[in-house]
């Protein structure tokens, strides 16, 4: 395991703003450098996606391709972090930030929980250039993926690093897929709050009594159902 229940209880602390303190992409747009200084000014923790860009740096966004945040043509991995970071998030003046840039934006104001976005064929590389950006890093950061192959490499990797699976699902097969993902060392796990109450979320808080952060809650009643089955919310659209 990558960290103790109680060194990670600045997880579960406060509220998480999923990919940054946005208003649902109307003049604040997610994963910008706007979105995370509301974050920090609001003290939230906050979540955001990395890629890996043509040049091996990862780079602060959500998609695999570039239409619907840019208005641009192609793929992420078609693209060098200074392309990237000179294209506009949503007509506004924010530019793609990358993760090196974003560490020294937050620099340990408050914590942040890092998804890394794996493309298959394309990802080559990006766990150690993430962990090569956090080396020197002295605030609390944590590590997580929906993608099976990442969870495995930040597993061997990540040191003290504490790691996440971002998971969904309640079918049998999506139950058996997680439990499969418990031999890699995870030290919490970020749970589709639709799926809640779920055998894998109830065996990993209770059986491991390791963490469990919800996604994406974006009114009460998931608010509250964060509050009976996990340990803190993920949230984005409402102040909590």
């Amino acid at each position: 395991m990558n960290a103790t229940v109680g060194e990670l209880s600045w997880l579960t602390s406060r509220p998480i703003a999923h990919r940054g303190l946005h208003d649902m992409n109307k003049t604040r747009w997610e994963n910008t450098r706007a979105a995370f200084r509301a974050a920090v000014e609001r003290n939230y923790t906050i979540e955001c996606d990395v890629h890996l860009a043509s040049d091996g740096v990862p780079v602060v966004f959500h998609d695999e391709e570039l239409a619907r945040l840019t208005g641009g043509d192609g793929r992420i991995w078609q693209r060098t972090s200074a392309e990237m970071g000179a294209l506009r998030v949503g007509g506004t003046a924010e530019q793609v930030p990358t993760l090196s840039q974003l560490l020294e934006l937050v620099s340990g104001a408050v914590p942040l929980i890092i998804e890394l976005k794996g493309v298959a064929g394309h990802d080559t590389g990006l766990v150690d250039a993430v962990l090569g950006s956090l080396s020197s890093y002295k605030g609390h950061a944590a590590l997580m993926s929906f993608d099976h192959w990442i969870v495995r490499d930040l597993g061997r990797k990540s040191g003290n690093l504490p790691v996440g699976l971002t998971a969904t699902g309640s079918s049998p097969s999506d139950m058996e897929a997680h439990f499969s993902m418990l031999a890699n060392g995870l030290s919490f796990v970020s749970y589709d709050v639709s799926n809640l109450p779920n055998a894998f979320v109830s065996f990993v808080r209770e059986r491991l009594s390791l963490p469990v952060i919800t996604w994406t809650v974006r009114n009460a009643e998931d608010a509250q159902k964060t509050l009976r089955y996990a340990d803190q919310m993920t949230f984005e659209g409402f102040d909590p």
